[in-house]
């Protein structure tokens, strides 16, 4: 039976082989043809040779989160097929036996496999003679003498003949792959299409046109779309909120967003800079806030760790920011730098000594994080407070394909700022100056009179230290207020969402990038029958009790789902509203969640009576 446009695609190989470029130019012609894409990538942490894989999939409808099953696998070394079995420590063990039954196998003929070398009678083999292919293609272009040059392109051999035995239209490949070489590279250009269509020629030749039962077919293209990650989102986020300094310390996967914003300083009222280490970054960004630019930092675990004390520094001072974008990964310490966890909930909230306000939100999403990033700016300078933005590497490398962002009713809110006019007509400017809500109206340095002190001491209206405990109690409930005041303003509907009917037996609570798996997993836990709906949290701080604890009265079942050991999510909802959940999925192999892992958690539960389920990629 032929399927059509319903597909997951994955090409494995080592670091270095260009599997990036493949998959996503096999993305672009995806969405050019009216399809939709979910991508994503999992790579080590060495800079080359180790094995990386990048999985795409594709449908007719937009996905939300990845599987783990494979319909066609492309091998561009035998480890993808097998593993690292032969190491002292073998880190994985291949991924033929992810190939769904029916799916297939794309790999060098080279490798002299039969069929008993796979261990499965269920599924296709494909070998392609990639070399030999690769050969022609650059006799073509008269390069055959530099064979070892170019041997990276056998990449761009295996996705023609994907495209081949998908039967996917080749010229909406053919424009991606161009995309990539402009100017003086035009040339490569031609020569990686050349390659790429001798293997789709191939499969058609030596295979036939129904060796492959799944197939895509262009649709209609449903309004202009774009293909973004993360990074990206967050960084054009950025550059629409009028941010106009940018402060890092290279750390996967934070610095992907700095570079990008570097690439386009240029084009924008931005400084971006390089600091010599986090603290410094920090701290930089805070003094770039009181000196009157928006201003931000991103970083993960380790740099945040690094970034503690100027976090605090940032508090007491009321600085109108920075905006920290914290990408979670896997820890403690160094942990598992290129993977995925939501593990520094906690840490977000208490990092730093002593109390003082900040912000926190976790988007769930690609455009969430878009707009989350432009709220940040708005509420560091309108509360005066720093701003974390919560999100972690799975989200930050992940590929979809959406409707352009629509900036109309994006407005600046730069909060209560000091007119030159009133500073005219007192001399008395007090920066810290006590009133109801917390908030004292700031000057920038360089207004005339409003000229101020700022120091991570204890301090008074003028910013003179003191330790005098009246003062002390009257200027920790000035900064506290802004918490409650915050969390009076911004309205329940950003700050949580429940999906699905109020009235589901079942709720499923999550918060961050577990969002798009748990909103597909609910579907397949429909079609058997199983109604569930679905509460994500969206800030941590000010937190939405009275709307979680609306949401979660009416379940017969809360269960927790978690890229952490300790459903953090979990505590904090029971430490705000005293409801506790009655069962946890929990993962923290750092790897996140796919959308059969809910459903099959969920069913586990259910079935068994488990208390916690814990998932795995292994």
């Amino acid at each position: 039976m032929t399927v059509t446009n319903s597909f997951t695609w994955m090409i494995g190989g080592p670091q270095g082989s260009g599997i990036n470029s493949v998959a996503e130019n096999f993305a672009k012609a995806c969405i050019r043809g009216g399809l939709h894409i979910f991508a994503n990538i999992e790579y080590h942490s060495n800079i080359k040779g180790e094995h990386s894989y990048y999985r795409l999939r594709v449908e007719s409808k937009a996905p939300r989160s990845h599987v783990d099953w494979v319909d066609l696998l492309v091998a561009l070394d035998r480890e993808t097929l097998f593993g690292d079995m032969n190491k002292a420590h073998p880190t994985h063990r291949g991924h033929r036996h992810e190939v769904s039954p029916g799916g297939g196998i794309i790999y060098d003929r080279s490798l002299n496999l039969t069929p008993d070398s796979f261990g499965r009678d269920d599924i296709r083999l494909f070998p392609i003679p990639y070399m030999d292919l690769l050969v022609e293609a650059l006799k073509e272009f008269g390069k055959d003498k530099e064979l070892s040059k170019y041997q990276v392109m056998v990449n761009t051999i295996a996705l023609g003949a994907s495209l081949g035995l998908a039967d996917y239209d080749f010229d909406l490949a053919t424009e991606a792959i161009r995309e990539g070489f402009t100017g003086r590279k035009a040339a490569l250009g031609d020569l990686n299409v050349s390659a790429a269509k001798r293997g789709y020629e191939y499969v058609k030749t030596s295979f036939g046109e129904d060796a492959f039962p799944i197939k895509l077919r262009k649709q209609p293209l449903s309004g202009k779309r774009m293909m973004i990650r993360g990074v990206q989102a967050v960084a054009i986020a950025k550059l629409k909120a009028g941010c106009g300094f940018q402060t890092y310390y290279p750390i996967t996967p934070a610095t992907d967003e700095s570079e990008y914003l570097e690439s386009h300083q240029k084009d924008y009222n931005m400084i971006v800079v390089q600091a010599e280490d986090e603290i410094s970054a920090i701290n930089m960004a805070t003094g770039a806030a009181h000196a009157g630019l928006r201003s931000s930092t991103s970083t993960s675990g380790p740099g945040f760790s690094l970034m503690a004390e100027g976090l605090g520094w940032a508090g007491i001072t009321e600085a109108p920011g920075p905006v920290v974008v914290l990408y979670q990964r896997a820890g403690p310490a160094t942990g598992l730098p290129t993977r995925t966890e939501q593990a520094d909930l906690r840490f977000a909230l208490h990092a730093a000594h002593g109390e003082f306000p900040r912000i926190i939100i976790a988007p769930g999403d690609v455009v969430e994080t878009y707009y989350d990033t432009f709220d940040a700016f708005n509420y560091a300078e309108h509360y005066q407070v720093p701003v974390i933005l919560l999100t972690d590497k799975f989200l930050a490398s992940t590929y979809q394909d959406i409707p352009p962002f629509n900036g109309d009713n994006l407005k600046v809110d730069r909060g209560d700022m000091v007119r030159e006019s009133d500073l005219a007509t007192s001399t008395d400017y007090r920066r810290y100056r006590w009133t109801e809500m917390g908030i004292s109206p700031r000057a920038i340095p360089g207004q005339k009179g409003g000229i101020f002190w700022t120091t991570g001491d204890e301090h008074d209206e003028y910013g003179h230290i003191t330790e005098a405990p009246d003062i002390r109690i009257k200027m920790m409930r000035k900064r506290m207020r802004k918490i409650e005041l915050a969390g009076q303003v911004i309205p329940d509907s950003k700050k949580a969402t429940l999906y699905g009917s109020k009235s589901a037996p079942i709720t499923l609570v999550g918060w961050g990038s577990s969002k798009g798996a748990i909103l597909d997993g609910m579907e397949d836990l429909m079609s058997d029958g199983i109604e569930t709906n679905f509460l994500q949290v969206r800030y941590v701080n000010p937190f939405p009790t009275n709307f979680v604890q609306q949401a979660l009265g009416p379940a017969r079942r809360k269960i927790a789902i978690e890229n952490n050991y300790s459903a953090q999510m979990a505590g904090l909802i029971r430490e705000k509203t005293g409801i506790a959940m009655d069962n946890n999925i929990v993962k923290f192999d750092g790897r996140p969640f796919s959308q059969n892992e809910i459903y099959e958690g969920v069913k586990e539960i259910i079935k068994n009576g488990i208390k916690e389920v814990t998932v795995s990629h292994a």
